[in-house]
């Protein structure tokens, strides 16, 4: 079998050239007795500078004798052309180098997963986090910094969700991340990634402001109209070194295990704007004017249209929304159906797509707008569940007469 094969330049001379001034023109120059023949022939990374009396050359590295390939990767390196994370594939120069390899003899080894984290370092790239990290996180005496660790965890995120002990144990390991950030596997411990959570908080704010801003230039995105929901998350254990975990309204069936609820803002692409962490036990609706503040503190006032759902519907929050010039869309209980007894049962109702109807209508006060919804599927849901009921009922009611 033949098989095309791209050569890795010697660690050495990759480090040299990588450690160069980039500012400066590198080349290679062939040295040697005889240059037309290949005997005796090698290879020097040359530096040319420019001085007062003019342009002067000096010798950075002594290769040796190296194959063509080789030569092409220290000249990637030299030159700053291999991109920002790892060389190119193939060459873009020079002929393939073709080899004979007897298949029954080779095996695979050190499999790593590669092609979700080059992907998630190129979306880094996109979004500038890393200088934004850097910049937010400076190196000090930490053996690997606090900027490198939050990049790990935001690509361990991405190409595989898990708990920090489990990147730690297993799939730091799997990734190729060894190889494209530069940090062994003994350096990624779930200690040093509980720290970078820890040094990461405090710069929450600005990095959704960062994303906020560098999403809507590339995804053209527009933040008029905001989404805001909560949901919780619970814990097992007593939990008491965390002021937050609370016992209240389980969304996951948990009672009896404390929880933390997660405030989640989100434009109408459904990209996140913000979030914040409340006690388990915080009522949705008393979480509104602490959003509605926060979002106009980060990114100033504007004239959004807020969406929420029955939950977080209060007089008090409607009048804080107005207070603040800003417009809703909200559900409204079902007891106000009652006021438009009339609209409901008359004809004129628009349908938006099939099996949904909706009509408008003005609030008598004339302040508020209606939107009327009439729905084939929530009609039929509504009916099952009612059905359900009744059966429960008369099941209940059987066994008490049994029992009488």
């Amino acid at each position: 079998m033949a098989v095309h094969t791209t050569r890795e330049m010697p660690c050495s001379a990759k480090n040299v050239a990588t450690k160069a001034c980039y500012n400066r023109a590198m080349y290679l120059k062939r040295s040697g007795q005889m240059k037309a023949r290949k005997e005796g022939i090698y290879w020097e990374l040359v530096e040319s500078y420019r001085t007062e009396r003019g342009p002067r050359q000096r010798v950075v590295a002594y290769l040796g004798d190296m194959a063509k390939g080789e030569r092409l990767g220290v000249m990637q390196a030299a030159t700053k052309r291999t991109g920002s994370w790892q060389s190119r594939l193939f060459d873009e120069e020079g002929e393939p180098e073709w080899v004979e390899v007897d298949t029954k003899r080779v095996r695979v080894e050190r499999v790593l997963d590669f092609g979700g984290c080059w992907l998630g370092l190129q979306m880094v790239d996109k979004l500038n986090l890393v200088s934004v990290l850097d910049h937010l996180m400076p190196q000090g005496r930490e053996e690997i910094s606090w900027s490198l660790m939050a990049l790990t965890l935001v690509l361990m995120r991405l190409c595989e969700p898990s708990s920090e002990l489990h990147i730690a144990e297993q799939l730091y390991e799997r990734s190729a991340l060894t190889d494209l950030l530069g940090i062994p596997v003994d350096k990624v411990n779930d200690d040093r990634l509980y720290r970078a959570l820890d040094s990461l908080l405090p710069h929450k704010a600005a990095l959704e402001k960062h994303l906020k801003e560098r999403l809507g230039e590339l995804f053209h995105l527009e933040y008029d109209i905001l989404l805001y929901d909560i949901t919780s998350t619970y814990f097992e254990g007593e939990c008491g070194s965390n002021g937050q975990a609370r016992r209240g309204y389980s969304r996951d069936h948990r009672p009896d295990c404390k929880q933390v609820c997660i405030a989640l803002i989100v434009s109408r692409e459904g990209m996140p704007v913000g979030y914040e962490v409340f006690s388990g036990n915080r009522a949705d609706v008393t979480t509104v004017e602490d959003i509605v503040e926060k979002i106009e503190a980060q990114y100033g006032p504007a004239n959004r249209i807020w969406a929420m759902d029955r939950g977080m519907v209060s007089e008090d929050n409607l009048e804080h929304l107005r207070e603040r010039g800003q417009r809703y869309i909200v559900g409204t209980p079902k007891s106000q159906l009652r006021r438009f007894e009339k609209e409901l049962l008359s004809k004129e109702w628009q349908e938006v797509r099939e099996g949904l109807e909706v009509k408008l209508c003005r609030s008598p006060e004339g302040d508020e707008t209606f939107v009327l919804c009439r729905s084939a599927a929530r009609a039929l849901k509504e009916k099952q569940i009612h059905e359900r009921f009744e059966k429960r009922i008369e099941q209940g009611l059987l066994k008490l007469a049994e029992s009488c």
